[in-house]
């Protein structure tokens, strides 16, 4: 059966995470994708790994051949006014553009919407920047870790109220990349539908300072509400909701409300400390912190993470492990529901990925191709496709077009 996406043609031009996670979710959907690299250094995660056994090479990085399977894979200067062409040809023939290029190099090359919409007027555009296509900060660059401190997140993540010495943090990993390509997808399928409706395309830009913003749940609401300043330093009005370590692992504790607590102490077999008036709700436990903490990490600690887990599900306590990258490998559940798969790629070889947090029952999701080689589909693409003679082909490559 054919995907979802089968009928999309798009083409990528992207870096990293942001474009790449936007149009591999599209094409491990059905879609068909070109990606565009830039001759001879390719896309940057190629350097990032990580890598088989620690040996940098550019196509054996994980990060890349994550981002970037069932993908036709291209080199191509756009910088260049023959890359430029060749790459307004690729766009006559696609349904969407998807790219991460800055503001900044965006005007260099030409790259706008008016531009390529005259080769195309059904073209949907999808622009993923750090802070958007205009506003005071449009050529301002952004790694991830800037866009996590701008958007807001470091300062509520931390080492916590218990430790004020502590600096703000951002998470592990490319994670605004990844938000930013799940919002691009999403924003791109809108597009799409209202061209269906309308029968024109159009720009589609992606800020990754508000798409991370906008992940803030309620904090924006504690001024006009508490007249408070969100952060990760205050203390929690009610208790407990903290992660304790057990003998083997980690576990989170959320009791926040009174019957739940209740069921906990049954689960630790109804100890005396727990009878006492300073424990008696939520608030009061909230307040009596430094206390709480004591006795119940006492008893967490001579716990086994599973088997406290199992005792609070049956009290229907909430109650959560933390899972270690090993866990989530050889977790049955996971098994069970063919989350990982296998790909194999001629030079890495193969390896275990992340698959698909979502099924089809009739449309599925699958790969169908490892990603590329650096300009493995150059000849299949330039040649086959737009019907560049060899000897051309050739005179590009030496120039540093392809």
């Amino acid at each position: 059966m054919a995907g979802a996406l089968s009928d999309l043609k798009i083409v990528e031009l992207g870096e990293l995470v942001s474009a790449p996670y936007a149009s591999k979710l599209m094409a491990d959907m059905g879609a068909e994708v070109i990606k565009i690299e830039r001759p001879r250094i390719g896309d940057s995660s190629r350097r990032r790994g990580p890598f088989p056994r620690d040996e940098a090479h550019p196509e054996k990085s994980g990060l890349f051949l994550y981002l970037n399977t069932n993908k036709l894979g291209v080199t191509l200067d756009v910088a260049t006014p023959e890359g430029f062409e060749l790459f307004e040809r690729l766009i006559a023939g696609a349904d969407i553009l998807i790219h991460n290029v800055v503001p900044p190099e965006m005007d260099r090359v030409g790259l706008t919407y008016e531009r390529l919409a005259r080769v195309n007027p059904r073209l949907i555009m999808t622009s993923i920047t750090p802070w958007g296509i205009d506003g005071p900060y449009r050529n301002w660059r952004a790694e991830d870790l800037t866009v996590w401190a701008a958007g807001g997140v470091c300062v509520l993540n931390g080492g916590g109220p218990e430790h004020p010495e502590l600096p703000p943090l951002k998470t592990f990993g490319h994670q605004s990349g990844y938000q930013g390509g799940v919002h691009g997808a999403v924003a791109t399928m809108g597009a799409l539908m209202a061209r269906l409706r309308d029968g024109e395309g159009q720009h589609v830009e992606v800020s990754l300072q508000e798409t991370i913003a906008s992940m803030l749940e309620m904090t924006f609401e504690y001024w006009p509400y508490m007249k408070t300043v969100a952060n990760r330093l205050g203390a929690k009005p009610i208790a407990p909701v903290e992660t304790m370590e057990a003998k083997d692992g980690y576990i989170y504790i959320c009791c926040i409300e009174d019957h739940q607590w209740d069921r906990l102490v049954e689960v630790m077999g109804s100890p005396e400390w727990a009878k006492e008036d300073i424990f008696a709700d939520r608030f009061k436990r909230a307040a009596s912190w430094d206390a709480l903490k004591v006795f119940l990490g006492e008893y967490v600690s001579q716990q086994t993470v599973l088997g406290l887990y199992k005792a609070a599900q049956a009290k229907r306590v909430p109650l959560a492990p933390v899972s270690t990258m090993g866990d989530l490998l050889n977790s049955e559940h996971l098994k069970a529901r063919g989350f990982f798969v296998e790909i194999a790629q001629p030079v890495a070889g193969t390896h275990k990925y992340p698959g698909a947090p979502l099924k089809y029952e009739k449309t599925p999701w699958e790969i169908r191709r490892p990603a590329p080689t650096l300009g493995q589909h150059n000849e299949e693409v330039f040649g086959g496709r737009l019907g560049l003679e060899k000897a051309r082909l050739n005179q590009l490559i030496n120039k540093g077009v392809i």
